[in-house]
């Protein structure tokens, strides 16, 4: 007997991979509709949820985490389960989802750093933003991680929100991290740093930069780094002074105050220092038998294209640096998918508003859709993904409507475990991952901090199997 989709007796089966923000925040929007009975079966490689928010959210920045527990609220709903340790292309396939879903949301973030395309990129001592960011909170795919903190001199490439928190993490001291969710493998390499000097490089000018003023406020806030930035690196162009004054908007107006009162600053005032320098481009990492010992950089100057718009363009002028260690902070894009088109110059899944869409054709993928950083490039804020995903279940719920289908035999939960359990994926639903969260907690509360991550799979997968043997065990 066939019944609507999305009926009691036929609700709507909705696969979500990936459990970061933009998951999370298309499963609420599923979940506050009224037209259509939804269950969710979300997946995750990892066996912990929350993706970025647990290991890209800055370590110093709890508060921002603490979003999870609204995350948590949703993961509670009977109408939810959670599948962690199962991994698209690996444990599963992208056919075997759907057929066995209605349909599925691509919610897997931008994994991937963008290219910086320059000679010497791959030396001992030039890494990725991903690399870094995922090592100090305890991501298990860089937890062997090693970092030379002798270094007096670090390069950051890039001046958005991600460039200055590794240039705060970096300038911190061990007292000031000990309060954080570092991992204490992590705070051991960072105790012994020795750096002095922090340069951020921002390929345009001070008007056009990507960070926020809350995150410039806590540059002021350091115990022993003090940001500076020389006076002449802040003078305006011409047009940048006329575009200035026509919008005023009010977070240039803040960070060109913020720079303005640094530059003031007294770069001997403190042990280290974080150094702002406008319009430039790396041109070349230098190496000393493979190990980064420089930087090559050109001066760029802005100019007005003919819409325009202000861009920026490389001079002979150049520069030389001598520093020890690069972090490469310049965006981010969509590591592809098995089989899920991908859209290869915007670095996402191929999509149009959410629906995913076939490269050359540009017509919508059956059942298949994508929300967050995969589907509109890496930009904004976790919020940003609220309305992100409602742009995407609105399209899912409106293709889903009025189609009509057979009753499941099985319950969606009993599907999903017959098909992991015949691959002999060790899958991890909420409720384990809950005896992790537990442990955690606990650890951190015995030293003193938000929390003392589990860094690897395999440490994540025995801690929960002993602790349910456990609790077996000592059932009567």
């Amino acid at each position: 007997m066939q019944h609507k989709i999305g009926s009691q007796q036929r609700p709507l089966h909705i696969a979500i991979i990936g459990s970061g923000p933009s998951g999370f925040y298309a499963a609420e929007g599923l979940f506050r509709q009224q037209e259509f009975h939804v269950e969710v079966d979300m997946f995750d490689r990892l066996p912990t949820p929350y993706g970025l928010v647990r290991a890209g959210v800055a370590p110093d920045h709890q508060l921002i985490k603490s979003v999870t527990k609204i995350y948590e609220r949703i993961a509670l709903r009977p109408e939810f389960r959670f599948w962690g340790n199962v991994e698209l292309g690996k444990h599963v396939t992208k056919a075997e989802m759907l057929e066995r879903f209605d349909a599925v949301i691509y919610a897997v973030g931008a994994q991937v750093d963008r290219g910086l395309g320059i000679p010497g990129v791959n030396f001992l001592g030039s890494y990725s933003a991903t690399e870094f960011i995922g090592w100090y909170n305890g991501h298990p795919d860089y937890e062997n991680m090693k970092f030379d903190f002798s270094a007096k001199k670090v390069a950051v490439i890039g001046m958005g929100n991600v460039a200055i928190d590794i240039a705060r993490i970096l300038s911190k001291t061990p007292e000031e991290l000990s309060v954080t969710d570092i991992p204490d493998h992590v705070l051991d390499q960072l105790h012994r740093s020795q750096i002095e000097d922090i340069y951020l490089f921002a390929r345009r000018g001070p008007m056009q930069v990507a960070f926020t003023p809350p995150e410039a406020k806590e540059l002021t806030e350091l115990e022993i780094t003090v940001p500076v930035v020389d006076p002449a690196e802040l003078k305006l162009e011409y047009f940048s002074e006329k575009i200035l004054e026509k919008s005023q908007e009010r977070r240039v107006m803040q960070l060109l105050e913020f720079l303005d009162t640094i530059s003031k600053n007294d770069p001997a005032s403190k042990p280290r220092r974080i150094h702002f320098c406008f319009r430039r481009s790396p041109q070349e990492i230098y190496g000393n038998k493979g190990v980064v010992c420089g930087l090559k950089i050109a001066q760029n100057e802005l100019f007005e294209d003919e819409s325009g718009a202000l861009k920026s363009r490389e001079t002979d002028v150049l520069e030389e640096l001598d520093v020890q260690l690069v972090f490469r902070c310049i965006g981010y894009k969509v590591d592809p998918l098995p089989d899920v088109p991908f859209d290869a110059a915007r670095g996402t899944i191929a999509n149009i508003g959410g629906r995913v869409v076939d490269v050359d054709s540009q017509k919508p993928c059956p059942q298949e859709y994508v929300t967050g950083w995969a589907k509109r490039g890496p930009t904004g804020v976790i919020g940003t993904n609220k309305p992100d995903a409602q742009e995407t279940v609105g399209f899912l719920l409106k293709d889903n409507r009025n189609r009509e289908a057979e009753a499941k035999h099985q319950s969606q939960e009993e599907i999903v475990t017959e098909l992991l359990q015949a691959r002999q994926v060790p899958f991890v639903p909420f409720e384990e991952w809950k005896i992790l969260d537990q442990l955690e907690l606990a650890e951190g509360e015995r030293k003193q901090k938000p929390r003392e991550k589990v860094t690897t799979v395999e440490e994540m997968l025995r801690i929960i199997q002993e602790k349910k043997a456990e609790e077996s065990y000592s059932e009567p």
